[in-house]
Protein backbone atom coordinates (compact mmCIF):
# COMPACT_ATOMS: atom_id res chain seq x y z
CA UNK A 1 0.00 0.00 0.00
CA UNK A 2 1.37 3.07 -0.48
CA UNK A 3 1.30 6.28 1.49
CA UNK A 4 -1.24 8.11 -0.88
CA UNK A 5 -3.67 5.11 -0.21
CA UNK A 6 -3.12 4.72 3.68
CA UNK A 7 -3.46 8.64 4.13
CA UNK A 8 -4.81 11.82 3.42
CA UNK A 9 -5.16 12.93 -0.27
CA UNK A 10 -5.18 16.32 -0.41
CA UNK A 11 -8.40 18.64 -1.87
CA UNK A 12 -6.09 19.51 -4.29
CA UNK A 13 -5.65 16.16 -5.46
CA UNK A 14 -8.77 14.98 -5.35
CA UNK A 15 -10.18 17.61 -7.52
CA UNK A 16 -7.25 17.70 -10.19
CA UNK A 17 -7.87 13.50 -10.38
CA UNK A 18 -11.53 13.85 -10.36
CA UNK A 19 -12.18 16.58 -12.47
CA UNK A 20 -11.15 14.24 -15.05
CA UNK A 21 -13.82 11.88 -14.89
CA UNK A 22 -16.78 14.27 -13.79
CA UNK A 23 -18.40 13.82 -16.60
CA UNK A 24 -17.76 10.31 -17.43
CA UNK A 25 -20.69 8.66 -15.71
CA UNK A 26 -22.50 10.65 -17.81
CA UNK A 27 -20.62 10.40 -21.17
CA UNK A 28 -22.67 11.18 -24.25
CA UNK A 29 -25.87 11.95 -22.18
CA UNK A 30 -26.19 15.94 -21.86
CA UNK A 31 -29.45 17.54 -21.23
CA UNK A 32 -31.78 14.21 -22.42
CA UNK A 33 -35.06 14.97 -19.83
CA UNK A 34 -38.37 13.89 -22.20
CA UNK A 35 -36.13 11.45 -25.06
CA UNK A 36 -37.64 8.19 -25.04
CA UNK A 37 -34.11 6.74 -25.43
CA UNK A 38 -32.24 8.07 -22.89
CA UNK A 39 -31.54 4.63 -20.63
CA UNK A 40 -30.37 3.02 -24.06
CA UNK A 41 -27.61 6.10 -24.55
CA UNK A 42 -26.76 5.65 -20.87
CA UNK A 43 -26.04 2.19 -21.13
CA UNK A 44 -24.07 2.90 -24.46
CA UNK A 45 -22.03 5.30 -22.80
CA UNK A 46 -21.02 2.71 -20.73
CA UNK A 47 -19.60 0.17 -22.90
CA UNK A 48 -16.87 2.45 -23.54
CA UNK A 49 -16.65 4.28 -20.42
CA UNK A 50 -13.27 4.80 -19.32
CA UNK A 51 -12.71 4.04 -15.34
CA UNK A 52 -10.62 6.24 -13.12
CA UNK A 53 -9.36 4.64 -9.74
CA UNK A 54 -8.97 7.16 -7.50
CA UNK A 55 -7.62 6.02 -3.89
CA UNK A 56 -9.35 7.33 -1.10
CA UNK A 57 -7.58 6.08 2.76
CA UNK A 58 -6.87 3.24 4.14
CA UNK A 59 -7.67 1.30 1.50
CA UNK A 60 -10.93 2.66 0.15
CA UNK A 61 -10.23 3.74 -3.59
CA UNK A 62 -12.94 5.16 -5.94
CA UNK A 63 -13.71 3.82 -9.66
CA UNK A 64 -15.52 6.37 -11.21
CA UNK A 65 -16.56 6.29 -14.94
CA UNK A 66 -19.42 4.19 -15.18
CA UNK A 67 -22.60 5.10 -13.65
CA UNK A 68 -22.33 6.06 -10.09
CA UNK A 69 -19.13 6.33 -8.14
CA UNK A 70 -18.31 3.25 -6.74
CA UNK A 71 -15.96 2.86 -3.68
CA UNK A 72 -14.31 -0.57 -3.07
CA UNK A 73 -12.50 -1.68 0.02
CA UNK A 74 -10.05 -5.07 -1.09
CA UNK A 75 -8.81 -7.46 1.77
CA UNK A 76 -8.29 -10.88 3.48
CA UNK A 77 -12.49 -11.53 3.54
CA UNK A 78 -13.11 -10.59 0.09
CA UNK A 79 -13.67 -7.06 -1.54
CA UNK A 80 -16.28 -4.75 -0.08
CA UNK A 81 -18.42 -2.92 -3.63
CA UNK A 82 -20.08 0.07 -3.01
CA UNK A 83 -22.50 0.28 -6.24
CA UNK A 84 -22.27 -1.56 -9.63
CA UNK A 85 -22.20 0.79 -12.14
CA UNK A 86 -23.39 -0.26 -15.86
CA UNK A 87 -23.67 -4.01 -16.87
CA UNK A 88 -22.24 -3.04 -20.01
CA UNK A 89 -18.98 -1.74 -18.44
CA UNK A 90 -18.10 -4.92 -16.82
CA UNK A 91 -15.15 -5.57 -18.71
CA UNK A 92 -13.68 -2.10 -17.38
CA UNK A 93 -14.91 -2.42 -14.02
CA UNK A 94 -13.70 -6.48 -13.59
CA UNK A 95 -10.53 -5.04 -14.82
CA UNK A 96 -10.44 -1.89 -12.46
CA UNK A 97 -11.40 -4.70 -9.59
CA UNK A 98 -8.64 -6.88 -9.89
CA UNK A 99 -5.79 -4.29 -10.09
CA UNK A 100 -6.68 -4.07 -6.55
CA UNK A 101 -6.14 -7.85 -5.43
CA UNK A 102 -7.01 -10.93 -6.03
CA UNK A 103 -9.90 -11.05 -3.74
CA UNK A 104 -13.30 -11.72 -5.36
CA UNK A 105 -16.53 -8.97 -4.49
CA UNK A 106 -17.83 -10.35 -1.85
CA UNK A 107 -20.41 -8.08 -0.37
CA UNK A 108 -22.03 -5.52 -3.14
CA UNK A 109 -23.66 -2.68 -1.73
CA UNK A 110 -26.39 -0.68 -3.00
CA UNK A 111 -26.61 3.05 -2.09
CA UNK A 112 -30.21 3.07 -3.95
CA UNK A 113 -32.39 1.21 -6.93
CA UNK A 114 -31.37 3.48 -9.87
CA UNK A 115 -29.85 1.70 -13.07
CA UNK A 116 -26.68 3.34 -13.35
CA UNK A 117 -26.26 2.36 -9.38
CA UNK A 118 -27.24 -1.15 -9.73
CA UNK A 119 -26.84 -1.93 -13.58
CA UNK A 120 -24.25 -4.56 -12.49
CA UNK A 121 -25.51 -6.33 -9.98
CA UNK A 122 -26.44 -9.29 -11.56
CA UNK A 123 -22.90 -9.63 -12.26
CA UNK A 124 -21.29 -9.04 -9.39
CA UNK A 125 -23.41 -11.35 -7.44
CA UNK A 126 -22.25 -13.88 -10.15
CA UNK A 127 -18.82 -13.69 -9.32
CA UNK A 128 -19.80 -14.39 -5.67
CA UNK A 129 -20.72 -11.01 -3.89
CA UNK A 130 -23.92 -10.62 -1.72
CA UNK A 131 -26.49 -8.03 -2.06
CA UNK A 132 -27.27 -5.95 0.74
CA UNK A 133 -29.77 -2.83 0.59
CA UNK A 134 -32.18 -0.67 1.98
CA UNK A 135 -35.64 -2.25 2.09
CA UNK A 136 -37.32 -0.11 -0.47
CA UNK A 137 -34.20 -0.98 -2.77
CA UNK A 138 -35.03 -4.56 -2.76
CA UNK A 139 -38.86 -3.47 -3.54
CA UNK A 140 -38.06 -1.30 -6.42
CA UNK A 141 -35.53 -3.60 -8.30
CA UNK A 142 -38.71 -6.67 -7.68
CA UNK A 143 -41.35 -4.72 -9.63
CA UNK A 144 -41.46 -2.31 -12.87
CA UNK A 145 -40.59 1.42 -12.20
CA UNK A 146 -41.22 4.48 -13.70
CA UNK A 147 -39.13 7.37 -13.46
CA UNK A 148 -41.57 10.25 -15.13
CA UNK A 149 -38.78 12.90 -15.74
CA UNK A 150 -37.30 10.36 -18.19
CA UNK A 151 -40.44 8.99 -19.83
CA UNK A 152 -39.06 5.80 -18.78
CA UNK A 153 -40.16 2.50 -17.22
CA UNK A 154 -38.03 -0.65 -15.79
CA UNK A 155 -38.92 -4.17 -15.33
CA UNK A 156 -37.84 -6.24 -12.62
CA UNK A 157 -34.15 -6.87 -11.82
CA UNK A 158 -33.26 -10.19 -12.65
CA UNK A 159 -33.35 -12.70 -9.58
CA UNK A 160 -29.56 -12.47 -9.41
CA UNK A 161 -29.82 -8.64 -9.39
CA UNK A 162 -32.32 -8.69 -6.21
CA UNK A 163 -30.64 -7.67 -2.75
CA UNK A 164 -30.96 -10.45 -0.32
CA UNK A 165 -29.50 -8.68 2.92
CA UNK A 166 -31.98 -5.50 3.58
CA UNK A 167 -32.47 -3.71 6.35
CA UNK A 168 -34.60 -0.74 7.49
CA UNK A 169 -32.96 2.19 9.10
CA UNK A 170 -29.23 1.25 10.15
CA UNK A 171 -26.64 -1.68 9.56
CA UNK A 172 -23.18 -2.46 10.59
CA UNK A 173 -20.80 -5.01 8.69
CA UNK A 174 -17.18 -5.38 10.06
CA UNK A 175 -14.90 -6.57 7.09
CA UNK A 176 -11.33 -6.34 6.10
CA UNK A 177 -10.75 -4.94 9.25
CA UNK A 178 -12.80 -1.73 9.03
CA UNK A 179 -16.47 -1.13 10.35
CA UNK A 180 -18.77 -0.04 7.87
CA UNK A 181 -21.96 1.62 8.59
CA UNK A 182 -25.03 1.91 7.04
CA UNK A 183 -27.73 4.59 7.50
CA UNK A 184 -30.92 5.48 5.66
CA UNK A 185 -32.00 8.70 4.55
CA UNK A 186 -35.51 9.87 4.97
CA UNK A 187 -36.45 10.53 1.14
CA UNK A 188 -34.26 12.39 -0.29
CA UNK A 189 -32.94 11.58 -4.05
CA UNK A 190 -35.54 8.86 -4.07
CA UNK A 191 -37.13 6.82 -0.95
CA UNK A 192 -34.27 4.11 -0.76
CA UNK A 193 -31.49 6.31 -0.49
CA UNK A 194 -28.31 4.82 2.18
CA UNK A 195 -25.20 6.38 3.15
CA UNK A 196 -21.93 3.85 4.10
CA UNK A 197 -19.82 5.31 6.36
CA UNK A 198 -16.19 3.51 6.26
CA UNK A 199 -15.53 4.52 10.13
CA UNK A 200 -12.03 3.63 10.39
CA UNK A 201 -10.78 5.25 7.47
CA UNK A 202 -13.10 8.34 7.83
CA UNK A 203 -14.77 8.07 4.94
CA UNK A 204 -18.14 8.89 3.76
CA UNK A 205 -20.48 7.47 0.62
CA UNK A 206 -23.41 9.48 0.59
CA UNK A 207 -24.71 8.46 -2.85
CA UNK A 208 -27.05 10.30 -4.95
CA UNK A 209 -27.64 13.20 -1.86
CA UNK A 210 -24.91 14.62 -3.64
CA UNK A 211 -23.90 15.53 -7.19
CA UNK A 212 -20.33 17.43 -6.81
CA UNK A 213 -20.16 20.14 -9.20
CA UNK A 214 -23.39 19.61 -11.20
CA UNK A 215 -27.09 20.35 -10.14
CA UNK A 216 -28.86 17.04 -8.95
CA UNK A 217 -31.00 15.30 -10.70
CA UNK A 218 -34.30 14.55 -7.90
CA UNK A 219 -36.65 11.32 -8.56
CA UNK A 220 -39.87 12.30 -7.48
CA UNK A 221 -41.58 9.18 -9.20
CA UNK A 222 -39.85 7.35 -6.28
CA UNK A 223 -40.25 9.27 -3.06
CA UNK A 224 -37.17 11.65 -3.85
CA UNK A 225 -38.05 15.61 -3.54
CA UNK A 226 -36.19 19.23 -3.02
CA UNK A 227 -36.89 19.17 0.83
CA UNK A 228 -35.16 15.99 1.61
CA UNK A 229 -32.39 16.56 -0.73
CA UNK A 230 -31.45 19.97 2.14
CA UNK A 231 -32.39 17.80 4.90
CA UNK A 232 -29.95 15.08 4.18
CA UNK A 233 -27.05 17.16 2.40
CA UNK A 234 -27.56 19.00 5.94
CA UNK A 235 -27.31 15.61 8.20
CA UNK A 236 -24.07 14.58 5.65
CA UNK A 237 -22.53 18.08 7.19
CA UNK A 238 -22.94 16.90 11.05
CA UNK A 239 -21.27 13.75 10.53
CA UNK A 240 -18.23 14.60 8.74
CA UNK A 241 -15.05 16.51 9.45
CA UNK A 242 -12.88 18.75 7.88
CA UNK A 243 -10.36 15.88 6.52
CA UNK A 244 -13.45 13.59 5.70
CA UNK A 245 -13.20 11.67 2.30
CA UNK A 246 -16.75 12.20 1.16
CA UNK A 247 -17.66 10.53 -2.09
CA UNK A 248 -20.75 11.78 -4.01
CA UNK A 249 -22.70 9.25 -6.45
CA UNK A 250 -21.78 11.49 -9.16
CA UNK A 251 -18.85 13.76 -9.98
CA UNK A 252 -14.89 14.58 -7.78
CA UNK A 253 -14.55 12.87 -4.36
CA UNK A 254 -14.78 16.05 -2.07
CA UNK A 255 -14.92 17.45 1.05
CA UNK A 256 -16.70 19.21 3.62
CA UNK A 257 -16.39 22.42 2.32
CA UNK A 258 -17.36 21.49 -1.41
CA UNK A 259 -20.58 19.83 0.16
CA UNK A 260 -21.49 23.16 2.42
CA UNK A 261 -21.45 24.97 -0.96
CA UNK A 262 -23.84 22.67 -2.48
CA UNK A 263 -26.20 23.25 0.47
CA UNK A 264 -25.66 26.74 -0.04
CA UNK A 265 -26.85 26.64 -3.77
CA UNK A 266 -30.03 23.84 -3.19
CA UNK A 267 -31.15 26.32 -0.36
CA UNK A 268 -30.77 29.40 -2.41
CA UNK A 269 -32.35 28.03 -5.53
CA UNK A 270 -35.40 26.70 -3.39
CA UNK A 271 -35.60 30.26 -1.62
CA UNK A 272 -36.10 31.54 -5.24
CA UNK A 273 -38.34 29.37 -6.54
CA UNK A 274 -40.76 28.86 -4.14
CA UNK A 275 -40.99 32.41 -4.19
CA UNK A 276 -41.87 32.63 -7.80
CA UNK A 277 -44.43 29.80 -7.21
CA UNK A 278 -45.88 31.56 -4.27
CA UNK A 279 -46.73 34.46 -6.34
CA UNK A 280 -48.79 32.50 -8.46
CA UNK A 281 -46.22 31.95 -11.12
CA UNK A 282 -46.06 28.86 -13.71
CA UNK A 283 -43.32 26.46 -14.49
CA UNK A 284 -42.19 28.42 -17.32
CA UNK A 285 -42.89 31.86 -16.36
CA UNK A 286 -40.27 30.93 -12.55
CA UNK A 287 -37.65 29.46 -15.44
CA UNK A 288 -37.97 32.86 -17.14
CA UNK A 289 -36.94 34.69 -14.03
CA UNK A 290 -33.45 32.75 -14.21
CA UNK A 291 -33.51 31.66 -10.28
CA UNK A 292 -30.13 29.53 -10.79
CA UNK A 293 -28.49 32.14 -12.76
CA UNK A 294 -26.03 32.74 -9.85
CA UNK A 295 -24.83 29.37 -9.66
CA UNK A 296 -24.97 28.16 -13.10
CA UNK A 297 -21.50 28.54 -14.21
CA UNK A 298 -20.59 26.23 -11.14
CA UNK A 299 -23.28 23.51 -11.20
CA UNK A 300 -24.82 23.79 -14.73
CA UNK A 301 -22.07 21.71 -16.03
CA UNK A 302 -23.94 17.97 -15.69
CA UNK A 303 -26.57 16.29 -17.50
CA UNK A 304 -29.21 19.13 -15.40
CA UNK A 305 -29.01 22.32 -16.68
CA UNK A 306 -30.56 25.51 -14.80
CA UNK A 307 -34.20 25.08 -16.40
CA UNK A 308 -34.55 21.57 -15.58
CA UNK A 309 -33.36 22.22 -12.07
CA UNK A 310 -35.85 24.98 -11.96
CA UNK A 311 -38.32 22.76 -13.33
CA UNK A 312 -37.31 19.90 -10.55
CA UNK A 313 -37.51 22.68 -7.61
CA UNK A 314 -40.96 24.19 -8.23
CA UNK A 315 -42.34 20.74 -8.62
CA UNK A 316 -41.26 20.48 -5.13
CA UNK A 317 -42.13 23.49 -3.33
Amino acid sequence: MTSSQSGWISRRSFLERGSLVVGASWVGVGNLFGQADVIAQMRAGGATAKIAVVPARRGVSVLMGSGGNIAVLPGKDGKLVVDSGYSTSKTQIAEALAGLGAEPPKQLIDTHWHFDHTDGNEWMHGAGATIIAHENTKKRLSTTQTIAAFHASFPPSPAGAIPTVVFGETKSLETNGETVELAHYAPAHTDSDISVRFVKADVLHVGDTWFNGMYPFIDYSTGGSIDGMIAATKANLSRVGATTVIIPGHGPVGDRMLLADYLIMLMSVREKVAGLKGQGKTVEAAIAERPTVSFDAKWGGGFVNGETFTRLVYQGV
